[in-house]
């Protein structure tokens, strides 16, 4: 897959050192596959979760974290969306931004 603006992902690891780590294994595991419908998502994301308007949250270092993406699966692309901490997350689902 290939991942549009993974600036994303490389700021929020250098707010939050500890996960830079995880950010990089779901980056490495995302660049190696080509998904092709949620399924196949979640043989190898057992925690992931799909919301409305083709959102998929994955969990980052333990659920500390939250990454949210859009994924184009026919262009084998996924959007990064938001990576926040689990605390903004449920803010922002609070408020129904997400």
């Amino acid at each position: 897959m290939h991942i549009i603006t993974q600036t994303r992902l490389r700021e929020f690891g250098r707010q939050h050192p500890d996960s830079d780590g995880p950010l990089r294994a779901w980056e490495t595991i995302m660049r190696a596959k080509k998904y092709r419908r949620p399924h196949e998502i979640r043989a190898d994301f057992g925690t992931v979760d799909f919301l409305g308007s083709g959102k998929t949250v994955f969990d980052i270092g333990g659920n500390k974290y939250r990454l949210v993406t859009k994924i184009l699966y026919r262009a084998g692309q996924v959007l990064i969306r938001h990576v926040v901490t689990h605390r903004e997350y449920d803010r922002l689902m609070k408020l129904g931004t997400l």
